[in-house]
């Protein structure tokens, strides 16, 4: 089964792994990654590995534009199979266009049940936060992400063009209840990359 983990400079070969798979300089939603990291040498992996993890942190000043964000890596069997983001709150950006919750899948690990056991896993965290509901968003294409949503409760407010393109915007009701990440997958295939926890 797979875990969410804090970022760790230990899975450095696993992430690279999946970076090639999304291919080079390719957006990957909720990794937190910035056009400006330089994640190819150990030294700058290991300062945005640093960066994401004080990101969460509230006693320290969030970056001007950006808000707190709780960073978390989905992990099965030391491999990096993607990334998910729980924003502590909305900014106007993230109210029109992003959301509370940002996730991403590598390819390889994709189909597999994997962005839903996320999201599941992370909606307790939003609640645990005093967070009622979040707002969490995707490309009026991805029919796959939409499906994610909606599994999980999602309502969909309003489909509208943003910064990011046309936009579906879904509101979970997170209620006082847990969302257990209870969602069965199947026997996971070989893993991809080497790095260690």
């Amino acid at each position: 089964m797979p875990e969410l983990i804090a970022p760790t400079i230990e899975l450095y070969a696993s992430w690279l792994d999946a970076r090639d798979e999304w291919g080079r300089g390719t957006h990957q939603d909720g990794s937190g990654l910035r056009p400006s990291d330089d994640v190819d040498t150990a030294a700058g992996f290991a300062a945005w590995v640093d960066r994401l993890c004080r990101q969460g942190d509230e006693s320290l000043p969030a970056d001007e534009g950006w808000v707190h964000t709780t960073h978390r890596w989905i992990v099965e069997q030391d491999a990096y199979l993607g990334a998910i983001s729980l924003r502590h709150r909305l900014n106007d950006f993230l109210r029109r266009a992003g959301g509370h919750i940002g996730y991403g899948v590598r390819p390889s690990a994709r189909g597999r049940g994997i962005a839903t056991w996320a999201l599941g896993a992370m909606l307790p965290l939003a609640a645990a936060r005093g967070l009622d509901r979040v707002l969490i968003t995707c490309g009026d294409g991805n029919a796959a992400s939409a499906r994610v949503i909606e599994r999980h409760g999602g309502v969909l407010e309003d489909v509208r063009d943003t910064e990011l393109g046309r936009t579906r915007r879904y509101w979970i009701d997170l209620g006082g209840q847990p969302h257990p990440p209870t969602y069965p997958l199947p026997v996971p295939p070989a893993t991809h990359g080497t790095g260690k926890r």
